[in-house]
């Protein structure tokens, strides 16, 4: 299906030069001499090679269709990921590759949705907010203000972020998979 360039978002599949890419990032550019372009940040499906590209804001590009089918995760066998039908119970393998930084945040059992193409999986999505343990939070330091300051702690998957003062060690809190940013306290 071909669209204008100014409509590349994030997450899509589009064909390019023969080849599959999955779009990464989008940036529109207006210059303040000239027509405005779209920068592209793309990964090739098949070797994972990344690249930018730069269209003009009226060129076209062939956007491939992408089916949408929820699995849960099962578990992690070296460098892939098994995922199960919930419908069927059939096993599905995808490279771990496709989850990028989100990697960590996987929780047994945890529904994941997956984007196919043609039956090839080109990208995964995981819950938007997951509850963690914090393992290690630095003590609070005497004068910040509650409001404005965070402090570093480390979760029970290994991922630093930022927390406010009040959180502790051994509390369970609720994290963002997408940049591990802190939402709120755990509801017990």
């Amino acid at each position: 299906m071909k669209q204008q360039a100014n409509l590349i978002r994030a997450g899509q599949v589009i064909e390019h030069d023969g080849r599959r890419w999955t779009v990464l990032k989008q940036q529109i550019i207006t210059p303040g001499k000239g027509g405005a372009f779209i920068q592209v940040e793309m990964r090739d499906l098949k070797t994972g090679n990344k690249t930018n590209e730069r269209w003009r804001t009226a060129d076209t590009v062939e956007r491939l269709i992408t089916e949408d089918k929820e699995y849960n995760y099962s578990y992690t066998d070296g460098e892939t990921l098994v995922l199960m039908d919930p419908e069927t119970f059939e096993q599905f393998m995808i490279p771990v590759d496709l989850l990028g930084d989100q990697a960590p945040f996987l929780q047994d059992n945890m529904v994941l949705n997956l984007n196919l193409v043609e039956g090839d999986p080109v990208a995964v999505t995981l819950p938007p907010h997951v509850t963690l343990e914090v393992v290690e939070a630095d003590p609070v330091v005497k004068g910040q203000t509650a409001s404005s300051s965070y402090k570093p702690a480390m979760l029970s998957n290994g991922v630093k972020t930022m927390v406010p003062p009040f959180i502790e060690a051994g509390e369970r809190i609720v994290v963002r998979t997408d940049d591990a940013s802190y939402v709120e306290r755990a509801k017990s």
